[in-house]
């Protein structure tokens, strides 16, 4: 049991950890045009799903996805939550808003916990009342005292959440499932690259770019793997403390590395949200023991 904890924990250290370093890679590429960017992550994703379905022997899910009008139906509407999600990180990382983006990411699991309440029927915790009620305020806090939202963490914690709570009524194979969400965004982003004058053709680029934009495909894939791999060895429970890795790498990546002001109007929010993980957490680690003994003395 211990090698398939440290395994499952070694998959999702992996998984995190490259969420967390992607704005590397997008600064990398910061030149081309975020929905370039896009439409390139979308065709080569597709090219290596393709691959690794193949590999898998999973080529059969794919078509029982689309004799179910209901599924595929439903992954038309994840392609577009997870399309959103991906374009504005990618234009947020080249804008010089990494930190708006991870404060996004910070925001997730809370909303997570707020769209299961609404549509899930699930029943919060008094102490996942109060981590809402204080992520709420900080929000609140910097539109009355600054004048101002925080959109760009709003819509990525939104459409990944909503990413999230669709994706489950949807009983597919992962890989299967996200090939599919690539292949519904296919048409659009070679259609976007063919007749979009601006879009760079890849026989005009240097060998070292055209390299980098095929790389979005395995910078796309390879972290969900992990991820999926990880699910499979470790409790939800457990996995969900990793998933502040990345929001975290990516918060000292645009303080220490890239130079974005950490500012009066970021501290606020970010105090506020900062806390209501603190009791999010401890709320969640608090449930796990009375589990755990309640298990043991039945």
């Amino acid at each position: 049991m211990a090698s398939v904890d440290s395994k499952g924990t070694l998959y999702a250290l992996s998984a995190y950890l490259l969420w967390g370093v992607a704005p590397v890679y997008f600064k990398l590429i910061q030149a081309v045009p975020a929905v370039e960017i896009l439409s390139h992550r979308v065709i080569w994703s597709c090219v290596f799903l393709v691959a690794l379905l193949l590999a898998l022997g999973k080529v059969g899910t794919v078509r029982h996805v689309f004799k179910d009008k209901r599924q595929w139906r439903t992954l038309m509407l994840t392609a577009c939550f997870i399309a959103t999600n991906w374009g504005l990180y990618i234009w947020a990382v080249n804008n010089n808003h990494i930190l708006e983006a991870s404060l996004g990411y910070y925001i997730n699991p809370l909303l997570n916990v707020a769209l299961g309440m609404a549509f899930l029927g699930e029943r919060l915790r008094r102490l996942q009342w109060f981590a809402l009620a204080l992520a709420s305020a900080g929000v609140l806090a910097q539109l009355v005292y600054f004048g101002s939202l925080p959109w760009i963490a709003l819509v990525l914690a939104f459409s990944f959440g909503c990413y999230g709570l669709f994706r489950k009524k949807v009983p597919v194979d992962p890989v299967a499932g996200l090939f599919v969400e690539t292949l519904l965004l296919l048409p659009a982003a070679c259609l976007y690259l063919w007749f979009n004058p601006s879009a760079t053709a890849m026989t005009e680029n240097p060998w070292s770019l055209n390299l980098l934009l095929v790389a979005a495909g395995i910078v796309t894939t390879v972290p969900l793997l992990c991820f999926i791999a990880a699910a499979r060895h470790l409790p939800l429970s457990v996995l969900g403390f990793f998933q502040y890795i990345a929001p975290s790498l990516a918060f000292l990546l645009a303080v220490l590395v890239y130079g974005e002001q950490f500012d009066p109007h970021n501290a606020l929010t970010f105090a506020f949200i900062w806390g209501a993980l603190l009791l999010f957490t401890f709320d969640a680690l608090r449930n796990q023991r009375q589990r755990a003994k309640q298990v043991a003395t039945s």
